[in-house]
């Protein structure tokens, strides 16, 4: 089949140019029906400034425990007219996920099936949830949104704890480029009690011609329809505030206002990007609570009002300098 353009699809691998000080990762979230055991697995690649090469799975599960498998760059491979890829034994698409991976501390087993994906809509003029910050060629960290909702089902074998996912729910996103933000806050959940309701959150400092500015992606799924709220739509931070094991954030654009309150974070720790070295830190809860509350800002109207469980949750704001 003929190649897809990563361009226009943000899931397919985008560094096949890339030569040094680059990173790629996707980004699996899973939860089981009873909310007891979400887990995030973390695919990728790294190509540090040196040039050297790897490739990468990395997990954290809802205590915090995180384990990093490292394997050899000739392990990953990635389709070019589809989203698939795999590392090791493992495989990786829209519609799957099997797990075949152990070293001396730890082994993962099992395949996943994905429902159908709900992915944040591609257009010449918003390629995706960047919007057209996509096409300029100079940003720090590209972000994709692959999937909002989807069903999950099947069992992983975790160190020989059989963990069942049937009736689960799950999310799917990616991050590319040379390092993470300096600061973000980012909050998601599909655990809304119902399906059909999702919400992925990111507000960071964006390095930008010299300086930086505090920009934000936005995106409430609910019931088909995706209310967007971002720096290049128009819309507006009213405010941020940092509270204990958590955030509270407000947005308005010219017709609605969006509340968050993301809480109860308790963190376990992952590696991050650094200039494609993975040798920072990223500490991340899965079992964080956000409220959410969606209203109209000329009458009042509330459109939506409610908790999501099994959080992820990421508060990597140290200085303050994302608050307003």
């Amino acid at each position: 089949m003929p190649s897809l353009t990563p361009l226009w699809h943000p899931a397919l691998f985008q560094g096949r140019r890339a030569t040094r000080g680059y990173f790629e990762g996707w980004y699996f979230k899973v939860v089981d029906a009873a909310g007891a055991e979400p887990l995030a697995i973390i695919p990728g690649v790294s190509i540090e400034p040196d040039g050297r090469r790897h490739a990468f799975v990395q997990l954290i599960r809802a205590d915090g425990r995180a384990h990093w498998f490292d394997l050899p760059w000739r392990a990953f491979s990635s389709a070019e007219d589809r989203f698939e890829l795999r590392i090791g034994a493992c495989l990786f698409s829209d519609r799957e996920i099997v797990m075949d991976i152990e070293d001396e501390t730890a082994s993962f087993r099992g395949r996943l099936a994905l429902g159908a994906p709900v992915p944040w809509p591609v257009s010449a003029l918003s390629p995706g949830v960047m919007g057209p910050f996509r096409y300029a060629p100079f940003m720090e960290c590209y972000h994709g949104v692959l999937s909002l909702d989807h069903s999950v089902a099947g069992v992983l074998d975790a160190d020989g704890e059989k963990l069942s996912y049937d009736g689960g729910r799950g999310y799917t996103e990616k991050d590319w480029g040379r390092s993470f933000p300096s600061a973000w806050v980012w909050v998601q959940s599909n655990d809304f009690g119902r399906t059909g309701v999702s919400l992925t959150a990111s507000v960071a400092r964006i390095p930008w011609l010299g300086s930086s500015f505090v920009g934000f992606i936005v995106g409430l799924l609910l019931d088909g329809r995706l209310y967007r709220f971002a720096t290049y739509t128009g819309a507006r931070l009213v405010s941020l505030e940092h509270v204990a094991g958590g955030a509270t954030f407000v947005l308005e654009d010219r017709r609605f206002r969006l509340e968050v309150r993301a809480s109860g974070a308790v963190p376990g720790v992952l590696r991050s990007p650094v200039l494609g070295q993975m040798i920072g830190e990223v500490e991340e809860s899965l079992r964080g609570t956000a409220s959410v509350r969606l209203t109209e800002r000329a009458t009042g109207r509330e459109i939506f009002d409610g908790v999501g469980r099994t959080s992820g949750i990421e508060l990597m704001d140290p200085q303050g300098d994302l608050a307003i």
